[in-house]
């Protein structure tokens, strides 16, 4: 059996507001603009995607899956993120390792390299 990783899907109170917020801090294009699915991709289209789906209210479960980007420019990309609506958030593993917070609260890494 081989399984492949397709798409992450996301909660979201505002899915186009959160979307399009992560299609811009990564550079993707929105792919699918839904009223049930936000999804956006590479700007080739390649999968996998991330899905931003409604939920009625902030969910209030512990978030488990976090995100992790590498940069060649982390600590650029960490105040481009924050000056977007990221907020930064302090990690275990030291000044390099940048740990935040997308406008809905999703955390997710930057990382050197």
């Amino acid at each position: 059996m081989t399984l492949r990783w397709e798409d992450l899907v996301i909660d979201a109170v505002d899915p186009v507001g959160l979307g399009t917020w992560w299609a811009d801090a990564l550079g993707w294009s929105v792919f699918d603009h839904r009223p049930a699915d936000f999804e956006i991709r590479r700007p080739d289209g390649r999968r996998p995607g991330i899905i931003f789906e409604p939920v009625a209210g902030q969910t209030i479960h512990v978030r488990r899956q976090r995100l992790v980007l590498r940069s060649d420019q982390p600590t650029a990309d960490v105040r481009r993120l924050v000056k977007a609506g990221a907020v930064e958030r302090v990690g275990p593993f030291g000044s390099t390792e940048h740990l935040l917070a997308d406008p809905e609260g999703n955390e997710f890494w930057v990382l050197p390299g």
